[in-house]
């Protein structure tokens, strides 16, 4: 049975990966922090309560494992919404090891699985924050560009294994998360909640958020055997932001 190992798996856009991969017959792995997130996944499922900075977590997860074919590194948070002035260094240290070193750890232990099977695909969760940046998110948009630079050199590294690395750059999605991105944003902005919602979706073609199965969809998709081909991309799934930040 093939094995994918989703960090930060048991809510969001985590969860619906797993659910999609399941229904494709995966063996599903989710690691997350929230216990009680996890408790609700369904038990079919093998869930693990790790941070995704914990080297030691996510190493012993992965030897569990024994061996894996589709890695999604999920796990991300938020981080601060500031003035670049006014960020703490220890917000963004937390920001950025969340995002960045938890896609690197996750690659790290899931690199000799791969390399001694000849195979597997590396799926990391980006942003549209890291192809155009975003005010007042600079720890956010910093670590979610360096998961490209990761991707791309993971791509590079790993390809002549026969391990293919993407990274799918999500737009405004829908989900408690998202709400409270959109709660501090209108905070520092001095705007409603639904003055910055629909300034999100005004900077994108289609004039939409996207959900988290989107997300799911595009990943399964990169895990296929229809993307054998498919290394080293960068893939916004975000109905084409056209500005990051509009002003309404």
């Amino acid at each position: 049975m093939r094995r994918v190992l989703i960090t930060a798996g048991a809510a969001g856009i985590g969860r619906a990966m797993g659910e999609a991969f399941a229904a494709e017959g995966y063996e599903v792995w989710v690691t997350d922090v929230d216990g009680a997130a996890l408790a609700s996944c369904p038990e079919t499922w093998q869930r693990r309560e790790a941070g995704a900075a914990d080297e030691a977590a996510m190493a012993a997860v992965l030897e569990e494992m024994g061996g894996i074919e589709v890695l999604c590194a999920n796990a991300g948070v938020a981080g601060p919404t500031a003035p670049v002035e006014a960020v703490a260094l220890e917000d963004w240290r937390a920001c950025v090891s969340v995002n960045l070193e938890g896609a690197f750890l996750a690659a790290k232990h899931a690199a000799p699985l791969m390399k001694a099977a000849g195979q597997g695909a590396m799926i990391l969760t980006s942003s549209t924050a890291g192809i155009f940046g975003y005010p007042l998110r600079a720890p956010y948009a910093a670590a979610k560009w360096a998961v490209i630079g990761l991707m791309k050199t993971l791509a590079m590294e790993l390809g002549p294994h026969g391990i293919r690395a993407n990274a799918i750059c999500p737009g405004a999605v829908e989900g408690p998360r998202m709400e409270g991105v959109l709660a501090r944003e209108a905070a520092a902005k001095g705007m409603s909640r639904d003055q910055v919602y629909a300034g999100y979706a005004a900077g994108t073609s289609m004039r939409s958020f996207v959900e988290g199965r989107d997300i799911a969809e595009m990943a399964l998709f990169l895990a296929s055997e229809r993307a054998r081909l498919v290394s080293g991309q960068v893939i916004a799934v975000d109905g084409h932001t056209e500005n990051p930040d509009p002003k309404l």
